[in-house]
């Protein structure tokens, strides 16, 4: 089962009124939503859900809502955030089995740059897609993804269906062939090899 605890508690309506109310007692609007049953409106204290969301193990992965004597098995898909303060104002939680299969977006964290020929060269990590949509089982969703540079020259690229997943774990299928990074020339080392490029032409001459 997860290792974060949410306890909440039902709101009794929904709106923006009610969650004005909710936060000036010190406590987190949100909904709980997905499988048979419809939208619930919930609340949990403010303290306890910005404890949980800086574990870096709330976002996205799979949580144990609790309320009462009941428990169940959530996911926390999305947190909306006070565009000044970045303090969070509202989240989503889904419904899930332990073991539904699910679709959900994991961060990609890139290792091994001092292994890449082409970034030791001068060129520089282009990233395209700084997270990538997986099909996992509740239970098993990765905290990361991890691609390795290693050997990667300039001009080469690494495409979706090129990085390793956990088993169970499958990419969606029209991000196979999406560019997730590429190296590219930088324009200083495209200045300098420009240089030598005209250098030899005029030594040539």
């Amino acid at each position: 089962m997860a290792e974060i605890v949410l306890n909440v508690e039902v709101r009794e309506s929904a709106g923006s009124g009610s969650a004005r109310a909710v936060r000036r007692e010190g406590k987190l609007p949100g909904v709980l939503y997905g499988g048979a049953r419809g939208p619930v409106a919930i609340a949990v204290a403010h303290n306890e859900f910005r404890k949980a969301l800086y574990t870096g193990k709330l976002l996205g992965h799979l949580v144990t809502l609790k309320y009462g004597d009941e428990t169940q098995p959530v996911i926390a898909k999305a947190v909306q955030f006070h565009p000044v303060t970045d303090a969070p104002v509202h989240f989503d939680l889904y419904r899930v089995d332990e073991h539904q299969l699910i679709r959900i977006a994991v961060p990609v964290h890139f290792r091994n740059q001092e292994a890449s020929p082409g970034i030791k060269r001068g060129g520089t990590l282009n990233i395209n897609l700084h997270e990538l949509e997986v099909m996992a089982a509740a239970d098993h969703i990765p905290e990361e993804i991890i691609i390795d540079l290693t050997g990667l020259e300039i001009g080469d690229s690494v495409r979706g269906g090129d990085v390793a997943l956990p088993t169970g774990v499958e990419l969606v299928a029209h991000l196979r062939e999406a560019t997730v990074a590429s190296i590219a020339s930088s324009s200083a080392l495209q200045a300098e090899e420009a240089t030598e490029a005209a250098g030899g032409e005029a030594a040539q001459a």
